[in-house]
């Protein structure tokens, strides 16, 4: 038995799984359209239903359990009583020189249909959505393969403990900020498959392994992953291994204000939004300040520049200023008046005493 006849046979019993749950769902939720059918391909199963799926979570990658798992990330599925969340786990791929592509749901017909993931030598098309950690809308960076060993992209692996030598750092572009989880109709992502794409989905692949399998039943069953129980907010948002939903690297979706809504505008990536970008005019403010007082000054009119200062123009002394001067020409003029006074008095005082003496002279004659 080749490989693709036993992933015709995962699908078969998978789908046959799957209308029996569809089966027994109540009357309300059978209003909702639920079908299911198999694509050969790949053994792709597809289910529709008439109900959008909530946006992803945001969340943290857990840490790497060892080298050579790679990273499969969270997605929206669907269970008899609705949609349910498949946490982001790291699995070990089938084979060497494969890639993950990861499943997504699509608007067509008036319905939301689902098309699973399946692995690959290439990465096909998943909708444009942005899953994050290297699922950035189109192909996968966070990891390659060479030479039979899978190299990480320290940008955004977790390696938490593990160390590796197979590895290398490299900017990971995102071509949509929106977080819904569907390609197409209203609010969804706007994305189309390129050639590369259509390839990669028409070249022989394979489903999900049997761990991955595993995985999302699991997931199925856990009654805190249901999004009519939880409101679309599940507590847990991936793992570290799959099928492990308790315990320690174990994470949690980040709070709700964090993540942009699908139908808003991208902001930045969330994980790029509330920056100390406020703070770098505070540092400017005092060349701001200078520049304004320059530019006030030359908006000034030039006369009032130029005019004179009025110490400048001859005035008349104000009296203040004659007071100022008095004691400094009194001060000044009594040396020089005594200098000159003293010897003129000098030389009349002989004069005057023998103009004295000479009536006595002529009375004793």
């Amino acid at each position: 038995m080749n490989q693709f006849t036993r992933n015709s046979l995962k699908s078969l019993l998978l789908s046959a799984s799957l209308l029996s749950a569809a089966a027994a769902l109540p009357h309300r939720a059978a209003a909702q359209s639920v079908t299911a059918a198999i694509g050969l391909p790949g053994g792709e199963l597809v289910i529709s239903t008439g109900n959008a799926p909530p946006p992803l979570l945001v969340y943290a990658q857990p840490p790497m359990p060892e080298a050579g798992y790679i990273w499969t990330p969270g997605y929206w599925a669907w269970a008899g009583s609705g949609y349910y969340w498949v946490p982001g786990t790291w699995v070990l791929p089938p084979r060497a020189d494969v890639l993950w592509t990861p499943p997504y749901w699509g608007w067509s017909g008036g319905q939301y249909r689902f098309h699973a993931g399946y692995w690959g030598p290439s990465v096909g098309f998943y909708g444009g959505v942005n899953y994050g950690h290297g699922y950035g809308g189109s192909g996968y960076q966070g990891g390659r393969w060479q030479r039979g060993q899978f190299n990480y992209n320290r940008t955004v692996n977790n390696f938490g403990t593990v160390r590796t030598d197979h590895a290398y750092r490299q900017t990971v572009p995102v071509f949509t900020q929106s977080r819904a989880s569907f390609n197409g109709g209203q609010g969804g992502t706007r994305a189309a498959p390129g050639q590369r794409e259509r390839l990669a989905e028409q070249a022989p692949h394979e489903g999900p392994t049997a761990e991955q399998g595993r995985h999302e039943t699991a997931a199925a069953a856990h009654p805190g992953l249901s999004a009519e129980r939880n409101n679309g907010r599940p507590q847990i948002a991936a793992t570290p291994r799959p099928g492990q939903f308790e315990g320690r690297g174990v994470v949690a979706p980040r709070p709700q204000a964090q993540r942009p809504a699908a139908q808003q505008p991208a902001a930045r990536d969330p994980v790029a939004q509330h920056q100390p970008q406020q703070r770098e005019p505070a540092q400017h403010q005092p060349q701001q300040r200078q520049e304004q007082q320059r530019t006030e000054q030359q908006r000034q009119p030039p006369q009032r520049q130029a005019a004179p200062q009025p110490a400048a123009q001859p005035r008349a002394p104000n009296p203040e200023q004659r007071a100022a001067a008095r004691p400094e020409q009194r001060a000044a003029a009594r040396p020089e008046q005594r200098a000159a006074a003293r010897p003129t008095e000098r030389a009349a005082g002989p004069r005057q005493e023998q103009h004295a003496e000479a009536p006595r002279e002529e009375q004793k004659r």
